[in-house]
């Protein structure tokens, strides 16, 4: 029988615009491999709370036959790049098959559909081209999340933006609004101009959301290249151009996206800032609004901990954080050999290993990390986790480095495979959450988000969500951030500095001898968290300020 797709759901008046949500990476349960970090938790957040809400949403991605990779170890304990094919019955086949052009030749292309039930989602799509009728280099597109192979990323970014929205077209089923979840499925605009022959048009059904001022985030390509890729949906590189609004051989993709696009947002308030400085000098760019990035409460929050909060059982709270500290070290154990005491302050660093995320921070003074993790009175136990891009050699270097770090501490660690549900595991046994980006670097940050639902405190440099959050001293630690102006070496050393005075002449003193306060502090993050940085408030005004824009 023929795949039929009707929604499925009763649609809340409230939210009865239709719209189709392309992104590169869902993070929506451990059991299915397509994302890799904070975008994917972020688009899964997103899923879920559009069902949540019933919003007439549907979205859209790839389903990656290797995932992002398997973090693994060498003999040496240091990090290995493992490949493994993932296998997914829960995963409904369709029979619809139609073509999309790579690199100028008919590319084979069919999609998976989770049904809502399945991880209480709005219903998503996940596109393929690992077929039978395909040659090796045309299945390769779907192999690796990130391919660091220029072809391979490009066809990748055809794949989900023509891809996506001709698979619509098979269903039948015609979005109002085409929301860009990060610029990755940019050929969709070119699409969308070639069916309309008019910008207009287009700027009527797109919206972007930009999540990175990292030059790496904003990627720049030869025009020409990607011509010969087919990114631009065979329209002629003359008309390129006109919409380019620049008569030059290589094509900023964050540029283009806002040129393309009616409305776009930034993912924090202090985000915004930095969008409009780096691109609002440009002439015939969208308006640009900010919606903070937010978590999905019902997802990540641990229950327990908000039942005691409920009856204002604080001791409660305390017991319980105790007993999740057990569970995670018992993973502390199992990889590393080590095992860990629930009653002293445990750190944890847990995201992806990207440089200005600075997983280094602590060895900008080796004398003071000795001195702190060496301390009998104040004693502290630190965790790291993250999965650098396979290809970061940086990252995987600061990985290696600190696995031979913790080899002669026995109160440090560092252990693998950093995916949802070790990220949940280490949110409810962490007394501190650390995030110490560069400062105008992050553009939100979600991990604290979910931290601070499970009882941690976060310690951070004011950026990205955590301003929009922060009380200092009364929900949260705030590092005080070095002048942005200084050169990035004196940055980190200063801020590395500042980590070091907070934790000795106030966290661990705080934790150690006035547990109410720091048991208060805990209280008023799990209070504060929500509502706002809850993803139904994120799901909500995406419809007010961005799908329900004139049209």
């Amino acid at each position: 029988m023929a795949f039929q797709f009707s929604f499925p759901y009763t649609v809340d008046a409230n939210y009865n615009k239709k719209i189709a949500y392309f992104c590169m990476e869902f993070g929506i349960d451990q059991a299915l491999k397509t994302y890799a970090g904070g975008l994917g938790f972020l688009a899964g957040s997103h899923m879920k709370s559009a069902f949540e809400l019933k919003q007439h949403l549907i979205g859209i991605g790839i389903l990656w036959k290797y995932g992002y990779y398997n973090q693994r170890r060498k003999p040496d304990q240091t990090m290995d790049v493992v490949f493994e094919e993932k296998k997914y019955e829960f995963l409904q086949p369709t029979d619809i098959k139609f073509s999309i052009k790579i690199a100028k030749q008919d590319v084979w292309v069919t999609a998976y559909y989770l049904k809502t039930e399945i991880f209480n989602t709005a219903p998503i799509f996940f596109l393929t081209t690992d077929l039978p009728e395909n040659d090796y280099l045309a299945k390769t597109t779907v192999h690796k999340l990130y391919d660091s192979n220029p072809e391979t990323k490009s066809a990748a970014a055809i794949l989900l933006g023509e891809g996506g929205v001709k698979l619509l077209e098979q269903l039948n089923w015609e979005p109002e609004i085409y929301h860009l979840n990060e610029s990755h499925a940019l050929p969709l605009g070119f699409y969308l101009y070639k069916k309309y022959k008019n910008i207009n048009e287009v700027r009527k059904r797109l919206v972007y959301t930009n999540h990175t001022p990292e030059e790496s985030g904003n990627q720049i390509s030869s025009l020409p290249f990607l011509d010969k890729m087919s990114f631009f949906c065979d329209l002629p590189q003359a008309e390129i151009k006109s919409i380019m609004k620049s008569e030059s051989e290589e094509m900023n993709h964050t540029l283009v996206a806002l040129r393309l696009s009616g409305k776009a947002n930034a993912v924090s308030k202090l985000h915004k800032n930095t969008l409009c400085k780096a691109w609002g000098v440009n002439d015939g760019i969208c308006e640009i609004d900010s919606i903070t990035n937010a978590q999905n409460f019902e997802f990540w929050n641990d229950k327990e901990l908000y039942d005691c909060l409920k009856i204002n059982d604080i001791e409660r709270i305390r017991v319980k954080k105790l007993m999740r500290k057990k569970e995670l070290f018992e993973i502390i154990a199992d990889q590393c050999g080590k095992i860990f005491n629930e009653n002293i302050c445990t750190l944890v660093f847990a995201k992806r290993f990207a440089e200005y995320k600075r997983p280094d921070i602590f060895f900008h003074d080796l004398v003071r990390f000795e001195k702190l993790v060496s301390d009998k009175e104040k004693p502290i136990q630190i965790i790291w986790a993250g999965k650098p891009y396979p290809m970061d050699f940086y990252g995987i270097g600061v990985f290696d480095k600190i696995v031979d770090l913790c080899k002669n501490h026995s109160n440090c660690s560092i252990i693998t495979g950093y995916e949802i549900n070790l990220s949940k595991i280490l949110k409810r046994g962490a007394d501190i959450w650390l995030n110490v980006p560069r400062l105008t670097h992050e553009a939100s940050g979600t991990s604290g988000m979910s931290a601070a639902m499970n009882g941690a405190v976060n310690v951070g440099i004011p950026d990205g969500w955590f301003p929009e959050f922060a009380k200092d001293k009364i929900n949260a630690f705030v590092v005080p951030p070095a002048d942005i102006n200084l050169p990035i070496h004196i940055q980190d050393d200063l801020d590395s500095a500042n980590l070091y005075h907070l934790l000795e002449s106030d966290i661990l003193p705080t934790y150690y001898q006035f547990n109410s306060r720091w048991n208060e502090i805990v209280r008023n993050g799990l209070n504060d968290i929500i509502p706002y940085f809850d993803s139904n408030r994120l799901a909500k005004e995406y419809y007010d300020k961005m799908y329900n824009m004139a049209t």
